[in-house]
């Protein structure tokens, strides 16, 4: 893992990462249409360049409160655009901070990060910014209900 790509981001206001390879793009995502039905960390449906793109609200799917992430004024939202099962997800977090090589191999979470973090998080890995949770892509995208599984 050391020497891997990652693109870090804010979620929350933990630093998490996501191997490159994984990230198709990163996104601003001028209109998205709510999903009748949809479970409440799924937002809706984006488009990127004619492609539809399910919008994930993070903060939702680990299980935390969900902060507003437009700034006032702001009509466009950053995501990060990733590959999962052939699909296309837009990730919306708090910040992207940018692409980076990681410092270190993976290492195991920390014990007292919580169950909420601990269900989506592979382990902690060191980059530019610091250290960051490695994300689980799939756990992340179940949304909180991968508990109850």
């Amino acid at each position: 893992m050391e020497g891997d790509l990652l693109l870090v981001a804010i979620v929350a206001g933990r630093h998490v990462a996501l191997p490159a390879k994984d990230v198709a793009s990163v996104s601003e995502l001028e209109k998205v249409t709510p999903a009748p039905r949809a479970p409440h960390w799924i937002e809706g449906v984006g488009a990127q360049r004619s492609r539809a793109l399910t919008v994930v609200n993070c903060q939702r799917a680990i299980g935390l409160k969900s902060t507003d992430h437009q700034q006032d004024g702001e009509e466009e939202t950053r995501c990060i655009v990733a590959l999962c099962d052939d699909y296309l997800y837009a990730l919306r977090v708090d910040a992207i901070l940018d692409v980076t090589m990681a410092k270190s191999d993976l290492a195991p979470a920390p014990r007292g990060l919580g169950a909420t973090w601990s269900s989506v998080a592979t382990g902690v890995i060191e980059t530019a910014f610091g250290p960051a949770l490695m994300l689980d892509l799939p756990a992340l995208l179940a949304g909180p209900s991968r508990e109850a599984a």
